[in-house]
């Protein structure tokens, strides 16, 4: 029988996996989960947690691991996760994504940045930082982000057989996707091997925080507003909508654009920034200024209809949009 190397008080070793719609973390919650059961001979349950179901919302997967003796009988969400699985690192700009660890538990996040300045944006305290780039390693193999962090949990989670995993790979992608094996098989194998790790101990004296409910309302029957108000549109103008990306970001070249529009017609957002300025004859004309990627999600519809050169889509480099952003231009152009 495979020996679990942490468990909580009700003998359950718990996972939870924090991303958005379209990296694939609920395939990823099942094939953990059925690689737990069917090759480690383990109890296991899987089960996700999400709103809409589109690209870009926060989706949580939660995975029990317990040994044949103890049943499962408990498919609450996880709040108390021996790991914890980051697809997005911009979710830590409005989920707590850490909440709830021990000072023992494993993080693995997304990035490209190291542990130390990972440890200051999630706001941890104590526990084990583990980095994978699964997103360049996605894009490099031509798959996706799942499988590199399916990798890379396997890594951590040394009780399940890395050789069962890629039974299940080929067997959950052989038949309808079976030119997909090989580069998810890849994929995986670059994720267990390119994982790193770094522990930070508790504080002496200090204590982990608590868990925190994220999904409660604050308005209630106590404090909602007279007449009923919203408080809170669910208009994006004030809302940053980075944390839907998934690696790629449209780049914008003016001197091949011919400003006839086809980007903005595609696009879900109205990213993109027009000013009225006179033609060769000196007629008025809308031209496109650029992007503004405070609401860019990065779905690359735009990139799929240019006609040009003008669209391309390329990954997106740290600080990118912030300096590239319309709104920054327009601000420069006034300074000046």
């Amino acid at each position: 029988m495979v020996q679990l190397p942490k468990v909580n008080e009700l003998g359950f070793f718990e996972i939870r996996l924090e991303s958005i719609g379209g990296l694939g973390a609920n395939l990823a919650g099942k094939m953990l989960a059925e690689a737990g059961v069917v090759g480690a001979g383990m109890n296991g349950v899987s089960f996700s947690s999400y709103g809409s179901e589109k690209k870009g919302s926060a989706v949580k997967a939660h995975i029990r691991f317990c040994d044949l003796n103890t049943h499962i009988r408990d498919t609450s969400p996880v709040e108390r996760p021996h790991v914890v699985g980051i697809f997005h690192e911009a979710l830590a700009k409005t989920v707590n994504v850490t909440s709830g660890i021990y000072d023992h538990s494993t993080v693995l996040v997304n990035s490209a940045k190291s542990p130390e300045e990972l440890k200051s944006s999630l706001n941890m305290m104590a526990g084990t930082i583990a980095v994978v780039d699964a997103t360049s390693i996605a894009l490099d193999e031509k798959n996706r982000v799942n499988m590199a962090m399916l990798g890379a949990l396997f890594r951590m989670c040394d009780f399940l057989d890395p050789e069962i995993m890629k039974g299940v790979i080929e067997k959950s992608l052989g038949k309808k996707y079976p030119q997909a094996v090989q580069s998810a098989l890849t994929t995986f194998e670059r994720g267990f091997n390119e994982v790193t790790f770094m522990h930070f101990p508790l504080p002496e004296g200090a204590i982990m925080p608590e868990f925190v409910r994220s999904d409660i309302s604050a308005l209630g029957y106590e404090t909602q507003p007279i007449g009923g108000t919203i408080t809170n549109p669910g208009s994006s103008f004030l809302k940053n909508l980075s944390i839907s990306r998934s690696g790629l970001l449209p780049h914008f070249k003016l001197e091949d654009c011919i400003h006839c529009a086809q980007c903005d017609t595609v696009c879900p957002d109205l990213c993109f920034v027009w000013e009225e300025q006179p033609d060769k004859k000196g007629r008025p004309q809308m031209f496109l200024q650029g992007i503004d990627y405070q609401y860019c999600k990065g779905c690359l519809k735009c990139v799929e209809a240019c006609p040009t050169t003008a669209l391309s889509g390329e990954r997106e480099e740290e600080g990118y949009a912030e300096s590239h952003t319309v709104r920054h231009i327009f601000d420069l152009v006034t300074e000046a």
